[in-house]
């Protein structure tokens, strides 16, 4: 069943959800439109909301059913390929000759991947010619999460653990007795003498880190809570007998450095043999599905919606973008990075040459030329799209007072003069206008002076590329929680600004004099 509730938009709308029997209703009000929405549960309250096409405008339920089936970096790209090739997008390989080939046309649409946790995605315009400029959005796939060590077999008293390792700068304490299970990807031989990588999803709890009951803490550990990573963020998988029993089933068969109920797990969804797990890399995550909330339900909240909400969002641009690109003269450009919460230094991050080989790839099948090159860099323009501190009533005194963004008030630019973002005077003009003329609105955000202030992907790239940058993003409670918070109506409006971007930048630059 398709979950798509396209035309509603959420100041008008009501969301509530029945239970009756081993079905789930989706009740969905707009004035006197009433639309219902079956859906089989499955896993039992542990299930996904399958999508089948993406399409404007962008929508709370349709962005939760996107994050709901792509637990991974793996997951997302994955998806994403899925959509962007029912779209007609035609995928590429990094290591064939385009340009030799001829294998980019004004006209096309294409994507291709590195590692299967990085995208780029882009449509040739009918009237695009060599110097013609470059649109970007850049997002990230990833997020702070727990991942499964290389060795992760590990026993305590009686219990199966498995050792995890932190992955970016998570609040950690929001892991602690949480239904969690895993997902990520399997090496798996494949029979024939060859090696094949598959995804993996466990749709059921199968983890828990428990935390410690209160009349065991001292007085200073109920005042603080403070885990310890290593020693105190373990889950539990199973207890020792049952891994006994199973290893008797595997014995001298499977790999050592993971437990053999674990393994058994990923046989069982892989349909495949223990000694043909070569090696995988795994991330926790929570079974919980987002949800839509609030007494008018304006809220939403999930994992990873840093950052998977403007891979979605502009996803969704881009998609609808590529409906009509018959007058376009420009490149319009997704690229979703992989490792920008742990500095985006790696070869699929924004620290790597993608981005600037995109660019340089797609000129030098239209114009060789390195001054092409160059002039094309110079009349491009890159919105880097993370989320945003939204004000926490709880603790107003964290915001600087002229900048305080609100949920479902607009995306926010993020301006910092010590270049933790990228925006300046001239980027952050065209967005305003830009958003001005898509009549979406838009926030400012200023870290305070006794505060740090957090980092994008737009300073990378734009000191790397040298292209024109604008850092922005949703506004989100709880950043960097297992569960994170931000408005229903911030996504539509997001999306709207990136589909204007794509469609009216080329026009307002040569109308800007600087």
């Amino acid at each position: 069943m398709i979950f798509s509730l396209n035309s509603l938009k959420y100041s008008k709308s009501c969301l509530r959800r029945l239970v009756i029997s081993d079905k789930t209703y989706f009740k969905t009000t707009t004035r006197s439109q009433t639309t219902n929405i079956l859906r089989e549960k499955k896993y039992s309250d542990h299930f996904r909301f399958p999508i089948r096409t993406l399409s404007m405008p962008a929508t709370a339920p349709e962005l939760l059913s996107f994050i709901n089936s792509t637990p991974t970096p793996f997951h997302l790209v994955t998806e994403a390929e899925k959509l962007l090739g029912n779209a007609g997008f035609s995928k590429l390989d990094e290591k064939d000759l385009w340009a030799v080939n001829k294998m980019i046309v004004p006209g096309g649409k294409y994507f291709y991947h590195r590692n299967l946790s990085t995208i780029v995605a882009f449509t040739v315009g009918s009237l695009y010619k060599p110097g013609g400029e470059f649109k970007v959005i850049g997002a990230h796939t990833d997020s702070p999460v727990l991942k499964v060590k290389p060795v992760s077999t590990k026993t305590a008293h009686g219990y199966v653990q498995v050792g995890v390792e932190c992955y970016g700068g998570g609040l950690w304490h929001t892991w602690f007795d949480r239904d969690l299970t895993l997902a990520g990807c399997v090496v798996v031989e494949d029979g024939e003498g060859g090696f094949v990588r598959r995804l993996v999803n466990i749709k059921r709890p199968i983890l828990r880190v428990p935390t410690l009951c209160i009349h065991l803490q001292s007085a200073d550990e109920r005042a603080t809570f403070a885990p310890n990573k290593e020693n105190n963020l373990t889950p539990i998988l199973a207890m020792v007998e049952a891994d006994l029993n199973n290893e008797n089933k595997t014995k001298d068969k499977a790999d050592k450095r993971h437990c053999s109920q674990l393994l058994s797990l990923l046989c069982e969804e892989l349909k495949c043999e223990p000694q043909q797990i070569q090696d995988m890399e795994l991330t926790l995550c929570d079974t919980q599905p987002g949800a839509v909330w609030g007494a008018g339900n304006e809220f939403l909240s999930s994992p990873r919606l840093d950052n998977q909400v403007h891979c979605y969002t502009g996803l969704s641009a881009l998609l609808d973008h590529s409906n009509d690109i018959s007058q376009d003269t420009g490149v319009s450009m997704l690229v979703c990075f992989d490792h920008e919460e742990i500095g985006s230094d790696s070869a699929q991050g924004a620290g790597s040459p993608i981005m600037s080989e995109a660019i340089s790839r797609v000129v030098g099948c239209f114009d060789t030329s390195d001054e092409m090159l160059k002039v094309t860099i110079r009349k491009s323009f890159l919105v880097s799209a993370d989320v945003a501190h939204a004000l926490h009533p709880n603790y107003d005194h964290k915001h600087e007072k002229n900048h305080q963004p609100l949920l479902n008030k607009g995306t926010v630019i993020k301006t910092n003069q010590n270049q933790r973002y990228a925006t300046n005077a001239e980027t952050g003009f065209i967005l305003r206008e830009l958003a001005r003329r898509g009549e979406v609105p838009i926030q400012e955000f200023v870290v305070r002076n006794d505060c740090p202030c957090g980092s994008t992907i737009g300073p990378i790239i734009s000191a790397k590329v040298g292209i024109r940058t604008v850092d922005l993003g949703i506004p989100s409670l709880s950043m960097h929680s297992i569960r994170e918070t931000m408005g229903c109506e911030d996504v539509t409006t997001n999306a709207k600004l990136f589909t204007t971007f794509y469609k009216e930048f080329g026009k307002l630059d040569q109308s800007c004099k600087f």
